[in-house]
């Protein structure tokens, strides 16, 4: 789906060379599955991280196929969309290789959802069909009056009890719809730009939109894989590569940051549910035993890891490529974890509507501590002012990317003039879509990440990122996670203000306060520490995790 000539170690050759070939007919779920086991069909495609259960290609292609028909036997017809609540695992795979394969519009959700968040996903995809867990054939049930537009509910977990109440949708369990309905099925045929998958915003600014993307999403993200993990070509990756991530498959990052291409190159993925939460000791245990070579860690995910495994913990295993992106990783998580694994985190950036555009790899020489990195190949990507025009380096600005990109979304569900208001036209570099994240580029080329336009501080004449400041406030032994934002401050026009969730066995007080301002002045600079702090039980969190913010902001 792309090609180009180059060798580890030389970036630029790697940019210039680089050519898009996406096929005009393309069907992410026969990538997914049929493809691959075409080639291999007893090669395992998801192994269990519990039980050590393999599930190969050729017997989920088969299940997938089945489905599929019975799908289109329930009444569903190309456009639809389907909803997906389901843990790591093999029928949350089929289930969504199956919707991508009929025509259908797979829309993910997550099980950690909320009843009012549930609602309003359901509702605005306008959702008939849904595949569930035993946790979301419960919540489904609990709101059903809300869901007129729901028809079916496919119970993946067939040992949940029945859910009396208001639902109006049918209810069929996942074999015995295999087993009425389940005749193999042909996918439909495709075109690259026909819309496969809706997934929503994390909701980090408002209300949570619908971003459609087309079959050609797994091509646009293909190169950011492919870059973050150290090669030009997928050849180039070790025969017996393992992948795994703690996100969630209802999430941009865990279903096309690893899960959808490492599957579409006919490599194994490690199914480990963290439903429960994230458990450091028991994830690095798992990927340890079951010989995980690639992952991908979202920046939480590392800061939980520094905070509670013992030294060494990390090393036990075959891990040699980890990818991580969601939000800043942070000079400090950077520089623990490359002492941690013994090589550096490649850490990527990208949104929902446009992902894995930014990266880094040492692979090919584009790695620095603090810094996301530089343009993906294949991607063309801007630090501009308000007008489109390109900042100078130093120079705090937007981050763009020019359009037309296959990695880029279709639009917003049902919202054309979001979708609109989402690109600039006119300016000096052509169309380009506007991330809303604010960055700064220096000299050599990298893009720094400063955070959400929103969430930039403004003080006494400095702007300053969050990050930056959170992940410095990380690095003391009584931090394990902080937030940073702006406060209104008549002299200095904000100042910061730090909440910080301090680790097992340190006490909150002005003492330690005094203590964490100090450390952060004296890491970073006189204008960036926190001159108020505030110890907190948890901060709130994105499904994805993300920290809100603006509900931090909300507070007095």
């Amino acid at each position: 789906m792309a090609s180009v000539s180059a060798t580890p170690g030389n970036y630029t050759a790697l940019h210039k060379r680089f050519v898009w070939q996406v096929p005009e007919a393309l069907n992410l779920g026969v990538e997914i599955l049929d493809r691959p086991a075409a080639r291999t069909p007893d090669a395992p495609a998801i192994i269990d991280g519990f039980t050590g259960e393999i599930f190969s290609f050729g017997r989920l292609c088969e299940e997938a196929s089945r489905l599929t028909g019975a799908l289109m036997a329930l009444g569903a017809a190309p456009g639809d969309r389907v909803a997906v609540i389901g843990p790591q695992g093999p029928r949350t795979l089929v289930a969504q290789a199956a919707i991508l394969r009929a025509g259908l519009v797979s829309v993910p959700l997550s099980e950690r959802y909320g009843r009012d968040a549930l609602a309003h996903r359901m509702n605005d995809s306008g959702a008939r069909f849904a595949f569930t867990s035993r946790p979301g054939q419960a919540a489904l049930a609990a709101i059903g009056d809300q869901l007129p537009g729901l028809e079916w509910l496919v119970a993946m977990d067939e040992s949940a009890p029945p859910y009396p109440g208001a639902a109006c949708f049918k209810t069929l369990g996942y074999q015995v719809l295999l087993e009425s309905h389940g005749r193999p099925a042909p996918a439909w045929e495709n075109r690259a730009d026909d819309p496969a998958l809706m997934i929503y915003t994390s909701g980090t600014t408002g209300p949570a939109k619908g971003a459609v993307h087309g079959h050609r999403v797994l091509a646009g993200h293909m190169p950011g894989f492919l870059f973050a993990h150290g090669v030009a070509d997928a050849r180039a990756l070790p025969m017996d590569a393992r992948f795994y991530t703690p996100a969630d498959w209802a999430w941009a990052g865990g279903l096309l940051n690893l899960l959808f291409l490492a599957l579409s190159l006919g490599f194994p993925v490690i199914a480990y549910p963290t439903s429960r939460g994230f458990d450091p000791a028991g994830v690095a245990a798992m990927m340890a035993d079951h010989h995980v070579t690639h992952a991908f860690l979202p920046p939480t995910a590392l800061r939980l890891m520094r905070a509670q495994l013992a030294d060494g913990a990390l090393r036990q295993g075959r891990l040699c490529s980890v990818m991580s992106a969601g939000e800043a990783l942070g000079r400090e998580t950077y520089e623990w974890a490359r002492q941690a694994l013994g090589f550096a985190i490649s850490e990527a950036y990208g949104q929902t509507e446009c992902n894995l555009v930014i990266g880094s790899s040492s692979a090919f020489g584009v790695s620095r501590p603090g810094a996301t990195g530089k343009p993906v190949p294949g991607h063309e990507v801007f630090v501009v002012r308000e007008d489109g025009s390109l900042t100078e380096p130093g120079e705090a600005g937007e981050i763009a990317i020019a359009s037309p990109d296959p990695v880029m979304f279709l639009g917003y569900w049902k919202a054309e003039e979001a979708s609109r208001r989402k690109y600039l036209t006119g300016g000096p570099l052509g169309e380009l879509l506007m991330t809303g994240d604010m960055a700064m580029r220096d000299m050599d080329g990298y893009i720094w990440f400063m955070g959400r336009d929103d969430d930039v501080i403004t003080s006494s004449g400095h702007r300053i990122g969050p990050g930056e400041i959170e992940d410095c406030l990380c690095s003391h032994p009584a931090v394990s996670m902080a937030a940073a934002i702006g406060v209104s401050d008549r002299l200095r026009t904000q100042i910061v203000r730090a909440y910080v969730v301090l680790r097992s066995g340190f006490e909150p007080g002005e003492s330690l306060a005094d203590e964490l301002r100090a450390h952060v002045r004296a890491n970073l600079a006189a204008h960036e520490y926190p001159r108020e702090l505030r110890f907190i039980d948890a901060l709130p969190m994105t499904t994805t995790g993300k920290i809100i913010r603006r509900l931090l902001k909300n507070q007095d």
